[in-house]
């Protein structure tokens, strides 16, 4: 290659390098490099061979730069790439609403507060998508804390906690600080007894039923003027456990005749009779309510912005009492809508979800047809997709839907470029074929040269799809093969060119070897379907995310004796 030309490329490469680096915020890949540069630069490609060699110590140096130096390097080298990074990085930005009263605060700190119950569904990853987003805008802090004081209706799940935390490094985010609220009910107790100090609490021996007719009528039950050293006893003797469930409860005195019923007096502590599944917390009986734990924990934590379900809302007003007891300052608090999503039979439910698993509809949390993270992260989906397509929906009041289109053509742009081409025939026909070729060589990618090519042995018979069977006399193109004229019962290689394809004549199909083709297990969300793969498959690792031209990207999940197994992510 003449200097000339390989300045120009070395030039082309770090400017791209830098530019993939800063804009995904990792290392640049030779892969995403090396299409566009030579789409961009057509007087590249005859030296395609050479050009792998001269980039890659460029795009190693580029991933050596720490961020600053590459920000730097690329405004030395193509401003104008700087400034497009920079408006796609503020366009970004402006999906999301500014936080309230941001520089009233030294830092932004926010949380995630996960109840444990089970692993994430779909709806669960809008949290961590835009609090993980919001930290990285703001340069904040983000704890995960695990709303675990419910041992009872919504039971915590032991695999969760740490699914969870799977679930949000696999969305790209890392919290600050985790913690685990049945770790903390000491920390809650205290608080208790000082509420009860401050004259903000009394002990209830009142039925559900009668304290909930003197609630709606705006009247006091005859507790609410107990003594402070009477209501200490009480609660120390439902802290020792000697009250069974519904036998005493804790209240904060708030005010009996506000005009929303729900605001009035209302519980913090209560018992259970059912040991939280956790040996560190089991033998607790007296528990926080949500709203007690959460309210605490969030000044404890010095939580600057919350993030909650509008149907959350009374949680905000039923914790600004305690907060005004203590003399504390509540933190900003931004509501949304519920996610609904199309594309899935089963409810966006973890407590359904659960049900569809142990009853064996669902193989597993994971299984295609379920609509929860770790089916996506199995499919082959990459969790910034999901992120992305979360953030769009940016924070509205209102329920918002979401369809699962976009969070594929999210990961579509992510994947492709690395996503080597397949042949996979679901339900194939066998066709005799006369003529061809001993091997046929279609492209690793139809984008990506340097790539090479596929070497699949022709033999003397494939298989192709039912619906792609041409009628006696018709003509089609084998992708990698050439044209086939099909008699009625074989195919016969014909010599014609290309054109008869551009002129739109004929149909491309894809096939497979009849022999030496390779079993294969493609798992949707509309079941299991069965068919063969060209040879090469089984040189392909797990986790990796292959394209079966004409069906739809997959990921590799196994290749077992009998069969390898593919979960389909998206067309």
């Amino acid at each position: 290659m003449e200097r000339e030309l390989r300045e120009r490329v070395e030039r082309a490469a770090e400017t791209a390098a830098l530019f993939n680096a800063l804009k995904h915020d990792s290392d640049a890949q030779v892969g995403a490099i090396m299409g566009p540069m030579m789409g961009e630069n057509p007087d590249f490609r005859p030296h395609g061979d050479e050009i792998l060699g001269v980039i890659a110590p460029v795009i190693e140096a580029v991933n050596e730069r720490s961020t600053s130096e590459q920000r730097d390097r690329l405004e030395e080298l193509a401003p104008e790439r700087l400034e497009e990074l920079a408006a796609e990085e503020h366009e970004d930005n402006q999906r999301l609403p500014d936080l309230p009263n941001a520089d009233s605060y030294g830092e932004i700190r926010m949380r995630l507060a996960p109840n444990p119950n089970g692993p994430w569904h779909l709806g669960s990853a809008r949290m961590p998508a835009v609090i993980g987003t919001y930290k990285h805008l703001y340069d904040g802090w983000m704890l995960c804390r695990f709303d675990d004081t419910d041992p009872e209706t919504k039971r915590p799940d032991l695999d969760a906690y740490d699914e969870i935390l799977s679930s949000i490094e696999y969305l790209g985010f890392e919290p600050d600080d985790v913690v685990k609220a049945s770790d903390r009910v000491e920390t809650y107790y205290e608080h208790a007894r000082r509420l009860i100090d401050e004259g903000g609490a009394y002990t209830c021996s009142c039925d559900g039923a009668s304290f909930s007719a003197l609630k709606n009528d705006g009247e006091a039950c005859p507790h609410r003027d107990k003594d402070r050293q009477t209501t200490h006893a009480e609660f120390e003797a439902m802290v020792d456990g000697e009250y069974d469930a519904g036998e005493m409860v804790l209240r904060v005195r708030t005010d009996i005749e506000h005009k929303n019923p729900a605001l009035r007096d209302w519980v913090a502590f209560r018992m259970v009779d059912t040991p939280h599944p956790r040996p560190e917390a089991e033998s607790y009986r007296c528990w926080p309510m949500l709203d007690f734990q959460s309210g605490i924990d969030d000044h404890e934590f010095g939580i600057t912005h919350i993030v909650r379900g509008i149907d959350l809302q009374d949680s905000a007003k039923r914790q600004e009492f305690v907060y005004d007891y203590f003399g504390w300052e509540y933190p900003e608090v931004l509501h949304w809508g519920h996610v609904q999503l199309d594309a899935y039979d089963v409810e966006l439910s973890t407590s359904t979800i659960k049900e569809l698993v142990a009853e064996g509809s669902l193989d597993g949390w994971d299984d295609p047809r379920a609509p929860t993270v770790a089916s996506l992260r199995r499919r082959g989906v990459r969790g910034e997709a999901i992120v992305e397509a979360m953030v769009g929906l940016g924070t509205s009041t209102s329920n918002v839907d979401l369809a699962m289109s976009s969070i594929y053509a999210e990961n579509r742009d992510l994947i492709d470029d690395d996503a080597d081409r397949l042949f996979f025939v679901r339900d194939g026909i066998e066709t005799p074929i006369d003529g061809a070729p001993e091997t046929a060589e279609p492209p690793v990618h139809p984008d990506h040269a340097d790539r090479g090519r596929r070497h699949i042995p022709v033999g003397g018979a494939v298989r192709i799809e039912p619906d792609d069977v041409p009628d006696a006399g018709e003509t089609v193109w084998l992708k990698g093969l050439g044209p086939v004229r099909y008699d009625g019962d074989t195919f016969e290689v014909t010599d014609d060119d290309i054109a008869i394809v551009r002129e739109g004549d004929v149909n491309v199909i894809h096939w497979v070897p009849a022999d030496g083709s390779i079993p294969l297990r493609l798992r949707t969300m509309n079941g299991d379907e069965i068919g063969r793969a060209e040879p090469g498959i089984g040189a392909y690792d797990p986790d990796d995310v292959v394209q079966f031209e004409r069906i739809g990207f997959a990921r590799i999940d196994r290749h077992d004796g009998e069969e390898s197994v593919a979960y389909f992510a998206h067309p």
